[in-house]
């Protein structure tokens, strides 16, 4: 028992130092591991207002990394003085990369706002004038000029019917059917 635990702790003693920065085996300190990059994009038709409402949830740090390369500018997103620029960074940024035709017919994404969380960004949008969906067309490039293994995961709710999907880059499109 006392041999096996030796082993154990020998071996995570080991795990522990070669992959600590600036200590292992190389010289080079380890990379930071930031194990998953993932947008969420909510889409629900609100069959009363005859709306789409979209909602896309982005890790603040991507979010500001990706928006700094779009406008070759820093870009905080939790500095209350800057909220009505980063708005428009965030709504250019987005319309440029989210697009969605409602049974085959392209519609305009209108930016309502934009709100920070402790570690994640919300953005707001809406279609108006829908008053059916049947099919919903989803292009979803977010981050992808980011990261190479970014996860776009969608939710679609039309008439309480809740369907999901996910885009691994490079896939960008798909459709859900009502």
């Amino acid at each position: 028992m006392a041999a096996s635990l030796f082993k154990w702790s020998l071996l995570y003693t080991v795990f522990v130092i070669y992959n600590h920065p600036g200590i292992g085996w190389s010289y080079k300190p380890a990379p930071i591991r930031h194990p998953l990059f993932v947008t969420v994009t909510e889409i629900n038709h609100n069959a009363k207002d005859k709306t789409l409402e979209i909602s896309c949830k982005i890790f603040t740090n991507d979010l500001e990394g990706a928006l700094k390369k779009s406008v070759r500018s820093s870009v905080d997103l939790g500095d209350p003085r800057n909220k009505k620029i980063t708005d428009q960074y965030i709504r250019d940024y987005i319309t440029r990369h989210l697009e969605i035709k409602v049974d085959d017919k392209p519609v305009a994404l209108q930016f309502v706002g934009s709100e920070k969380e402790t570690d994640a960004t919300w953005s707001y949008f809406q279609v108006t004038q829908v008053e059916s969906v049947h099919k919903l067309g989803v292009t979803n490039t977010l981050l992808y000029e980011s990261f190479d293994n970014e996860l776009n995961i969608m939710h679609v709710t039309v008439g309480g019917n809740r369907k999901s999907g996910r885009l691994n880059n490079p896939e960008s499109t798909t459709v859900f059917e009502f």
